[in-house]
């Protein structure tokens, strides 16, 4: 070329060197290629634009992987991306290898990479040789940390054995990737196959149970502490040429042994094999050493959290009862989830215990049927925990069978408690406590008397669908105060109503409170409409996830607080639709006041639908009225009927409070400064209808508002 000529095209010049170039956008996935790109990548020698899926079939899938990678390293560090990629034909066989140099940018945006580079055939990619590494890329202890980096967060990351496994046999080693791997654990003096890739299943069996005296590499390995490296199968061949003819089917050209080393203590042993000649290079060797360290350390902890796992699940399962035989006229559905992390066990549990024939608190005879539900939470999520949750159960079930009502139960229970954990030690560290609910059940006439120890309420969904809350009395939790007195709360399940009990984990998990996990739990029991098993599973579906214990199903991991819950659904009478009625019953006793504001609260619940929210004021100011009264005017205590029946816009509320106080309530003139002696006027005010009846002994004062009412 004359001095002052044109310079030739930048096209021609490429073209000239037998250097194609591409472009590669990955928002559009499309790659344009020149020709001389086009006929590197063995597709006809022409312009084309082609997509990442066309691009791909021609690389090798190792080196496609490897892209990525280095493609990502060379944005982070502003430098050019260097790869050598080996382009394959129709039949998977290598047809030439290329390099390629681009230099590659990001946008933040789009989250996508632009590179725009050249590909250059390799006359000599020489695999796992000095100058086939450099061709991989420019900076090979560049590229050597970033994929240990990678790995070694990979690795941290997989939580059981079949993960760790298969998380290594997605490595791709800088340059010299393997082909085949095998992980070799040992037991007693025996060499044993944890898992493999790259080979077919069966595969392993000749290397199943060989003995560590053996005349293998990887026994070799065991035994000695130290890798092994075969660059040849001449090599292996003159090492070990008893073995060499299980290996020599494999069709591999490298092989080498390192051994799984944890806590001093060489546990196995890993095989990389090559389908190419490796010289195994100081620096190949590092990497492969590091990489066999972090599956080794990986391999442990995996191992530990299985053992871990196992004995939790076993422990808790021995612990955990069945629900016994079915129960005429009644369903019975249970569920736990215990929380996740160590050893995965805790000290909640539930309980159904078949009592004996005898006499009720009442004085008449119990009929056979009975039983009791128990649900309790034992302080903490250990071994201790778990351990004491047994004992507990145990004690439980002991004294129930006895025949002894449920505050008697639950007395025993904490003085039971209290004599196994004292004063929890010099430093009160061990002091544990429980809280438990007992409830026993009359399956015939659905009588419930609950007993409760620190534990959260029962809830009762009416036949409706109506949800409450249901206060009962309770004491201390076990195991606090030996002499604390646990009073009983009786009521009556509906047919078609069910009552859940649970323990705090399934209302607070998920990050809830008591009254925002309260709120999510009382839309999902509104909402539900299947059998007791099917809104067993949809509660624990929603504060946990999919997975759910079954009585007889596994146990789910977790990482916040333990899941028990108990649903006791009683049939409609002979399967018909009964007219519903909703019904709620609550004492107010002399020496608790405050339970008027649940009186209070109860009421708005059970009339949550009503078509008058002034109607539904209306009918709480005047029960207020009427308990108040008889908390001031008489020593005795009141109890609340609340009753709401008839079709949706036509219903009826009634409300009757009884009392045992012998004076009949009367009208008073309250002067105009007064501060009482207005309850009356208030009733005959905002009530449809009101009235007082006499009992034989005491009194009840009642009033009814209806619905249809509130639009005329």
């Amino acid at each position: 070329m004359r001095t002052g000529d044109p310079l030739p095209a930048v096209g021609d010049v490429l073209a000239a060197l037998a250097t194609g170039m591409w472009h590669w956008d990955t928002a559009t996935g499309r790659v344009s290629v020149d020709a001389e790109a086009a006929r590197l990548l063995g597709l006809p020698a022409e312009r084309t634009s082609l997509t990442e899926t066309q691009v791909r079939a021609r690389l090798h899938p190792v080196d496609w992987n490897e892209i990525t990678g280095v493609v990502q390293l060379a944005v982070a560090e502003g430098t050019l991306a260097e790869v050598r990629i080996r382009i394959m034909d129709e039949r998977n066989r290598i047809v030439r290898v290329v390099r390629s140099r681009s230099k590659p940018t990001f946008d933040p945006r789009k989250k996508a990479y632009e590179l725009i580079g050249t590909l250059q055939e390799v006359a000599d990619p020489a695999p796992g040789s000095p100058a086939g590494r450099s061709a991989v890329t420019g900076d090979w202890r560049r590229s050597r940390e970033a994929f240990l980096l990678d790995a070694g967060r990979a690795l941290a990351e997989a939580r059981s054995t079949a993960e760790v496994l298969r998380v290594a046999a997605g490595l791709s080693m800088p340059g010299f990737s393997p082909d085949g791997l095998a992980v070799f654990g040992v037991e007693g003096d025996r060499l044993t196959v944890v898992g493999h890739h790259g080979q077919r299943p069966g595969d392993e069996a000749p290397f199943l149970n060989m003995t560590l005296e053996t005349d293998y590499p990887a026994a070799e390995v065991v035994r000695t502490g130290r890798a092994v490296y075969l660059s040849s199968p001449q090599q292996y061949k003159s090492r070990y040429p008893l073995t060499w003819p299980l290996a020599q089917r494999f069709d591999r050209r490298s092989w080498a042994y390192l051994p799984l080393t944890a806590s001093g203590r060489t546990m196995g042993a890993w095989m990389a094999a090559f389908t190419y000649p490796v010289a195994f290079t100081p620096d190949e060797r590092s990497v492969l050493t590091t990489v066999a360290r972090m599956l080794a350390q990986a391999l442990s902890r995996a191992g530990t959290a299985e053992t871990e796992r196992e004995l939790s699940e076993n422990l808790q399962r021995s612990m955990m009862p069945t629900l016994g035989p079915e129960v005429p006229g009644m369903d019975v559905a249970a569920r736990y989830v215990p929380t996740g992390g160590g050893l995965q066990v805790g000290g909640d549990w539930y309980d159904m215990i078949p009592l004996p024939e005898g006499t009720s608190r009442s004085g008449t005879k119990s009929g056979a049927g009975r039983f009791a539900l128990v649900m309790g939470d034992v302080q903490g999520h250990d071994v201790r925990a778990a351990g004491l949750m047994g004992q507990l159960r145990i004690a439980l079930r002991a004294y129930a069978s006895e025949g002894h009502p449920p505050d008697a139960v639950l007395s025993r229970a904490s003085r039971f408690l209290h004599g196994m954990t004292g004063d929890g030690g010099e430093d009160g560290a061990d002091l544990r406590f429980a809280t438990c609910l007992y409830a026993e059940v009359d399956p015939r006439s659905g009588v419930v008397e609950i007993a409760r120890a620190g534990h959260p309420d029962p809830v009762i969904r009416m036949a409706d669908g109506t949800v409450l809350l249901r206060p009962t009395a309770g004491g201390l939790p076990l195991g606090i105060d030996p002499d604390t007195d646990y009073p009983t709360t009786r009521f009556t399940l509906e047919p078609g109503e069910t009552m859940m009990i649970c323990t705090d984990g399934l209302i607070e998990t998920g990050g809830h409170d008591l009254e925002t996990g309260w709120q999510r739990i009382r839309t999902i029991l509104e909402r539900h409409g299947g059998d007791a098993e099917e809104l067993a599973d949809a509660l624990v579906q929603a504060v946990h996830g999919p997975s759910s214990h079954h009585t007889t199903g596994p146990l789910a991991d977790r990482r916040e607080d333990d899941i028990a819950v108990l649903l006791l659904n009683r049939h409609r009478e002979g399967g018909a639709l009964l007219p519903e009625v909703r019904r709620t019953l609550l004492t107010v006793a002399q020496a608790e006041p405050e339970r008027v504001a649940v009186a209070r609260q109860q009421l708005r619940e059970v009339l949550h639908d009503w078509a008058a929210e002034d109607q539904v004021d209306s009918a709480v100011l005047l029960l207020s009225e009427m308990l108040t009264n008889v908390l001031v005017h008489t020593d005795t205590d009141a109890l609340l009927l609340a009753e709401v029946d008839g079709e949706k816009g036509e219903r009826r509320l009634r409300v009757e409070v009884t009392d045992a106080g012998d004076d009949l309530p009367h009208r008073r003139r309250p002067g105009e400064l007064a501060s009482s002696g207005r309850g009356l006027l208030l009733i005959e005010l905002l009530a449809d209808a009101w009235g007082v009846v006499p009992r034989g002994r005491g009194k009840s004062i009642w009033f009814e508002l209806y619905e249809s009412a509130a639009d005329k």
